[in-house]
């Protein structure tokens, strides 16, 4: 009788992480650990990309001077405390961010919009205050702003981290004056996006998405077989995918670190349409940490870029969702090579 091979689930996984876990998780994810300003390519077809580089020089220029003599001064820092990198997906903003976060000295942290608003939820608003302050630097990747509650908070928290001396460096695929723009329009709202982007120096980034100049448009479908042929070993899980996104539900977001440590490859059994908003944006969180830690995916069913359904699509959240479809895209094009 052959023998039925047993692999280890996502979904039975309950991560313990505590705060000293979530704040050493806020570095650069593993594939722009060597990001530097030195060895971004700018696409010479798109001048802004060059033009970015030399934004973030002059943005660190003072704490990358050398100290002068007596009677001679460096550079002042910048007029604006945040330099915010705005662009579509794929154009080399996170390298620059990463590239930033290296220069700068001291304590610094490096997250995800979505993580510093999911350590705020876990730890709560006085304690985060307490863990991030003091910080020469607070990196946020992929700075969108959907719901106005978050908005609120974050520019709270950040402008106490500002009066403290903290400076911030942001991407995002919308300008800190478009945030939220067509999608919520209460009046605390908007005056909390001005505020915010008047805290900030804004760049353009023009450019084709790296991810997928060389591949095909779609995620690969490698089949429910595909899946359950991956080795049983500590580095692979293999999970049906509507299990796995009920999990979610009993994991806070800020813990999701702990679902991917030590994990290679994650295969998905008959994946499918979320049911709904509430799921979703639990999925591109656990999408961004599985991204982030360079897992492929194996996954069988419907294709992972068609997992958000239309009306996600076109409500206020469409950012969030294509950044995911170009994610996802990604790694089960990477879960392919390695098959």
């Amino acid at each position: 009788m052959a023998s039925v091979t047993v692999h280890r689930r996502l979904a039975d996984v309950d991560p313990v992480v505590d705060a000293a876990r979530m704040a050493s998780s806020l570095v650069p994810p593993r594939q722009f650990v060597d990001s530097r300003l030195e060895n971004y390519r700018p696409d010479p077809e798109h001048p802004s990309q060059a033009a970015a580089v030399e934004a973030v020089r002059t943005f660190v220029a003072d704490w990358s001077a050398k100290p002068g003599g007596l009677f001679r001064r460096g550079p002042r820092p910048p007029e604006r405390p945040g330099l915010y990198l705005d662009g579509g997906f794929g154009v080399g903003k996170t390298h620059l961010l990463a590239a930033l976060w290296h220069l700068a000295p001291g304590r610094k942290y490096f997250g995800t919009f979505i993580e510093y608003t999911a350590l705020v939820g876990a730890l709560g608003y006085a304690e985060a205050v307490r863990l991030l302050s003091g910080a020469t630097l607070i990196a946020i990747d992929e700075f969108e702003l959907d719901d106005p509650g978050d908005t609120m908070l974050m520019s709270r928290l950040l402008g106490e981290l500002v009066k403290g001396g903290t400076r911030i460096g942001a991407t995002s695929n919308t300008p800190p004056n478009a945030l939220g723009e067509g999608r919520f329009a209460a009046a605390d709202f908007l005056r909390e996006i001005q505020a915010l982007s008047d805290r900030f120096t804004t760049v353009r980034i023009g450019g084709l998405d790296y991810r997928r100049r060389d591949a095909a448009e779609s995620a690969v479908v490698a089949g429910d077989a595909a899946a359950l042929a991956l080795p049983a070993t500590a580095d692979t899980t293999v999970d049906d995918f509507g299990a796995l996104v009920d999990h979610l539900a009993s994991v806070h977001p800020a813990r999701y670190v702990g679902l991917v440590d030590g994990l290679r490859t994650a295969g998905l059994l008959d994946v499918r349409a979320l049911p709904g908003q509430t799921e979703a944006l639990r999925f591109v969180a656990l999408v961004d940490r599985l991204y982030d830690a360079q897992v492929r995916i194996v996954a069988g069913g419907e294709p992972l870029d068609r997992v958000f359904g239309d009306d996600m699509l076109a409500g206020g959240y469409r950012k969030k969702y294509l950044r995911a479809t170009s994610r996802l895209v990604a790694m089960t094009h990477a879960g392919a090579a390695a098959r």
